[in-house]
């Protein structure tokens, strides 16, 4: 690629740049555009309901000084630590890349330029220079300049393992005070058990209750045994829908009769009453047999067990007095049976993913090997992207599969769209299928709670990106080519050193095209926008609505990627790094106004998504010695390949230094933590009381709550009757 053509990209997304701030600046002022772009403001009651004024057809940047000016304080106390476990992730990587920018722009560039490997700089034609020029490959073989390059990765390593000890640091410290600040919490005294063994002499309930009884006889409190709602669930799903659809058939009709005065003897409104009718009569039906199975799995728990029943998931949540008396319960095995009784610890109320219990510790083992089957397929699939994309970037390549285009690639416009742009965006609009495919893998995959899901889903996202998008594109070929190379340890390092260069050209515009278009994508809600357009006459602005939740396992292993191109090319390819503060800028901005106007947290994992922001930043830096090892080696400076040897076990030493002093913040609450709590509510004797009593019945599965549609829809139907 030339730099013609990455001006050309660079300059599509400035121009995109301007247009969707202009445009989000406008329709963010549009009181039918409220639930896009301010949902959570109106979920918590704040109105903006103003009559209409010219400046709403204004663009103003006001809500970019509002973003920059919330403090870390009101980010904690209105969204949770995990929002800000995600800001720190990208004012960590700004912290990064400034410091490796200031080295790779203001030295690296230049002796990457004052090298003639590949071709003099033609300065006269600046922008029809290969982007190869830029690159370590122009620094001659030999040359001394190539210390520097040698220097600039001990120094961008030791700054990022600094960054990464002091903001590991700080986490762990903010998730130690948070626990410590905060009340009595359900999930704090709770343990969740599964394969329990079954009995044909007593039920669930009691084999529970004589089982903790007797193990805990001072601390447990109590339990709920956990059915299966699955069936019950999808009767709820589709009454909700029934009961939205007779609120909407009603609304229009009440619309109709009062433009027609209610005249013409009915004939604009017979028709919908019959079908407000049906409707009824049906939703009373699913209603009625919804009340059935959950008169039928309320009762499952007091009757001994039966292998045909449905509702039996043998699983139960335990309460204890104390934290201190779950935190052991979960800790020790309880049974001689290591497949029997397994305890984990509960998640909070509203993190249980309900639809999903496995039965039994072999059902649970199963559905993980399945799991892991499908992503090996799913990944091996996604290569044909990957191929296409390749392809777009050879031109010379194009033009044998496809003669018929020689005349049109001939136009350099054209070409530097379809080398420039093309690829990239064909990449990126593959890649918006893996966060929903992964998170549904998780999901099926055993887990309880909805953190735990997404941040399973967000690791399978990162190690999927890293392998199909910067493996497979580094490495072209088939997969077998591919694991044979990186798995020939002997020749891994000079087979980075020659391919991860050679792919500079692919890699920088797609962090300006990828990069600032997702993040772009993510202020103006393009999909909300669009469904928001379609729905708009069929829904009344009044109607109910919850505000959406920041999916993390999309956007946490995006900025984890582009970390891992920034370290592993900022002294191959440092032009990378400019595009890459653009972005980290870009998303700073973004963000955070999204946690303001849009995001409402679903659930708090206090900071638990940082452990997978450290071992990924670590695999980075691994990769980038690894590559800075076979590159000095390929450059015939065997004196700076030696001594950069050190450099990946240096970091390997530091992560497992960091593992044992940090993680197990992470994983547990110390004992001297719980301990110190659990005396501080022995203070309140009263208020424990009560907080026992509703922990009772916080953990109830939704699907076992009542449920008033039908009666609703009378006082809907009733009128038309009139």
């Amino acid at each position: 690629m030339i730099v013609s053509a990455l001006l050309t990209s660079v300059g599509i997304n400035t121009a995109l740049c301007v247009l969707f701030f202009t445009l989000y600046s406008i329709l963010r002022k549009q009181p039918s555009n409220y639930k896009v772009y301010i949902p959570r403001l109106l979920a918590e009651g704040i109105s903006r309901k103003k009559p209409f004024k010219l400046k709403q057809l204004i663009p103003s940047p006001d809500w970019v000084a509002k973003a920059w000016n919330l403090s870390e304080d009101e980010l904690f106390s209105s969204s949770g630590l995990d929002a800000l476990v995600f800001m720190h992730l990208i004012t960590f990587s700004l912290k990064i890349f400034t410091f490796a920018g200031v080295i790779g722009i203001f030295v690296l560039l230049p002796v990457n330029l004052w090298g003639n490997q590949l071709e003099e700089v033609d300065m006269y034609d600046f922008a029809g220079n290969s982007l190869d020029v830029f690159t370590i490959s122009n620094v001659n073989s030999g040359s001394n300049w190539l210390w520097v390059h040698f220097l600039a990765v001990y120094m961008v390593s030791g700054f990022t393992c600094f960054q990464l000890h002091h903001e590991y640091k700080y986490i762990a410290s903010k998730r130690i005070s948070y626990f410590s600040s905060s009340k009595p919490l359900p999930h704090q005294f709770t343990i969740l058990v599964h394969s329990i063994p079954t009995s044909s002499s007593c039920s669930i309930s009691e084999s529970v209750d004589s089982f903790f009884r007797e193990l805990y006889p001072s601390t447990y409190l109590s339990h709920v045994v956990i059915r299966r709602t699955n069936k019950i669930q999808t009767l709820l799903s589709k009454s909700k829908n029934l009961y939205k659809r007779i609120r909407q058939l009603r609304s229009n009709s009440t619309q109709q009769n009062y433009n027609h005065g209610g005249g013409i003897l009915g004939l604009f409104g017979s028709k919908k009453d019959d079908l407000i009718d049906h409707y009824g009569k049906k939703l009373e039906d699913i209603e009625q047999n919804v009340r059935l199975r959950q008169a039928e799995a309320s009762l499952i728990a007091e009757v001994c067990f039966d292998f045909s029943n449905n509702y039996e998931a043998r699983a139960a949540f335990v309460f204890f007095k104390s934290r201190y008396g779950a935190a052991s319960a979960f800790h020790l095995q309880p049974s001689i049976n290591p497949t029997q009784w397994i305890t984990e610890p509960a998640p909070a109320p509203k993190d249980v993913y309900w639809p999903f219990f496995s039965e039994s510790f072999m059902k649970q083992w199963v559905s993980k090997l399945v799991v892991i089957v499908v992503c090996i397929l799913f990944t091996i699939s996604f290569l044909i992207p990957v191929v296409l994309v390749q392809g777009l970037t050879n031109l010379k390549q194009l033009e044998i599969l496809f003669p018929f285009l020689a005349s049109i690639l001939s136009i350099k416009f054209v070409t530097q769209i379809i080398t420039g742009y093309l690829p990239s965006l064909i990449l990126q609009m593959s890649l918006k299928l893996v966060p929903p495919v992964m998170g549904f893998l998780s999901s099926i995959q055993g887990y309880i709670s909805h953190s735990d899901i997404e941040m399973s889903a967000s690791k399978k996202v990162i190690w999927f990106t890293v392998w199909n998008v910067f493996f497979a594109t580094v490495f072209s070929g088939s997969i077998l080519h591919q694991l044979y190379v990186i798995l020939d340890l002997r020749e891994i390092t000079s087979n980075l050193a020659v391919a991860v260069p050679a792919q500079a050209s692919f890699f920088i515009p797609y962090v300006a095209t990828t990069g600032w278009t997702n993040v772009l994508s993510e202020l103006f809600q393009i999909l909300p926008f669009i469904s928001s357009l379609i729905k708009r006459p069929f829904t009344k602005q009044e109607d109910e609505f919850e505000a959406p939740s920041l999916a993390y396992h999309r956007d946490v292993p995006r900025i984890l990627f582009f970390g891992l191109l920034g370290i592993t090319y900022f002294f191959l390819a440092p032009l990378i790094i400019p595009f890459l503060l653009v972005y980290l800028c870009l998303a700073y901005i973004i963000y955070r106004n999204q946690f303001i106007n849009v995001y409402t947290p679903k659930y708090e994992t206090a900071g638990r998504f940082w452990p997978i922001v450290h071992d990924s930043m670590i695999f980075s830096l691994v990769l980038m010695q690894l590559i800075a090892v076979g590159s000095f080696a390929l450059k015939k400076l065997s004196p700076a390949s030696t001594w950069t040897l050190p450099l990946p076990v240096f970091t390997l030493l530091f992560n497992y230094y960091c593992r044992r002093r940090f993680l197990p913040i992470f994983t547990a609450y110390s004992a001297e933590s719980l301990v110190k709590k659990d005396r501080e509510d022995e203070k309140d004797p009263a208020a424990m009381n009560e907080f026992y009593n509703q922990l009772l019945i916080v953990y109830k599965d939704p699907a076992l709550f009542p449920i008033h549609h039908s009666s609703s829809t009378d006082s809907l139907v009733s009128p038309l009757l009139s």
